[in-house]
């Protein structure tokens, strides 16, 4: 006996790409159910050859539902996952209302797996932010080793981390460069076509934004609240696939060719790290991959037992949708739930 999903949000670029990932790791699913806002009722979304017509949440009886996937954006997740939770259906959030919720799980599973147990106080899990996602499965075997100090990151984000709208306004500013009309911005607050926006999300009181803001906080809680982040995240011009410069400041020495070797054995890290021309990954190779991509892994002198890195990986997956799945995955790996036909 399988178990019921429901994807909140599936007409979204994560919606679709969790119905996409459902499919193809052959979650055990007897039944998938789409669901999004009125205005999309009716629509029609893949999931494998099948073609699901999607729901309306505000209709929708979870009573039956074993897992939601929540892909609606925080206020939609603020007004529906408790709710959705007190019907005893598990809801996987990837907007940030829960993040930082003490009683709310915030997973990756490669990362702090343990801490999914927690998810019981209010049967919501949290996903965290795509760039920390990536981030910190670099970070952490790293960090089991050599015990990390300190990271200084700068983010190159692709538009697909907002949304739509953002891939759109891309490829339209793009066009009206080469054809010489005029260009208008709408998503963002400068033009993102052959340019870069050191501005994600929200300013703060401290000059810091809450997308760079969010990569502290979420490293604290998963990893070590003890390691000191700082971060300036920049919005770049390419379609899908977050890119991060790292340099990482260790308690304990560690060399290159040790954490390489670390790396290589580490789950959800790939390394390719060839000191040649083309021997790295960039976005373009990362899009529609699983893995976190590692390259550039070299020694910084500048500081004691420091090192610096270049990590990649597809925002739609890991920074989101893959991460989801992969929750839900562990919740059955470790038989915290069971399909709720079954247990009738």
């Amino acid at each position: 006996m399988g178990f019921k999903v429901a994807v909140v949000g599936a007409t979204g670029n994560v919606g679709r790409e969790m119905l996409n990932i459902l499919e193809e790791r052959g979650f055990p699913a007897d039944e998938v159910v789409a669901l999004a806002s009125r205005r999309s009722q009716g629509t029609e979304v893949s999931y494998g050859d099948r073609t699901l017509k999607v729901k309306t949440l505000d209709q929708y009886d979870f009573s039956d539902t074993d897992i939601c996937i929540m892909s609606a954006g925080g206020e939609v997740s603020k007004q529906w996952s408790p709710k959705i939770g007190k019907q005893g259906c598990v809801v996987i959030d990837n907007s940030s209302a829960f993040r930082y919720d003490q009683d709310v799980p915030l997973i990756v599973p490669e990362v702090n797996p343990d801490a999914i147990s927690l998810f019981s106080r209010k049967n919501i899990i949290a996903n965290p932010n795509c760039s920390t996602a990536q981030l910190v499965v670099a970070l952490k075997p790293l960090h089991d080793v050599a015990k990390i100090k300190r990271v200084v990151v700068a983010t190159y984000q692709s538009v697909s981390g907002a949304g739509k709208e953002g891939m759109d306004e891309l490829f339209t500013q793009t066009r009206a460069v080469f054809v010489a009309d005029s260009v208008e911005n709408k998503k963002f607050t400068k033009r993102i076509a052959f340019n870069v926006i050191p501005h994600i999300d929200v300013f703060l009181d401290d000059g810091f934004t809450k997308e760079e803001w969010k990569m502290v906080a979420e490293t604290k809680k998963m990893i070590d609240p003890k390691i000191k982040l700082t971060a300036t995240c920049v919005r770049v011009p390419v379609f899908i696939g977050h890119s991060e410069a790292v340099n990482i400041e260790f308690e304990t020495p560690i060399t290159a060719d040790e954490a390489r070797d670390i790396l290589r054995e580490a789950p959800g890290c790939q390394v390719i790290d060839k000191r040649e021309d083309g021997g790295y990954i960039t976005p373009l190779e990362s899009a529609g991959e699983d893995a976190t991509f590692i390259s550039r892994i070299r020694e910084d002198s500048t500081v004691e037992n420091g090192l610096a890195m270049w990590i990649v990986s597809d925002n739609l997956r890991k920074g989101a949708a893959l991460n989801a799945i992969q929750i839900a995955e562990l919740l059955i790996e470790r038989g915290l739930i069971q399909p709720k036909k079954q247990a009738a």
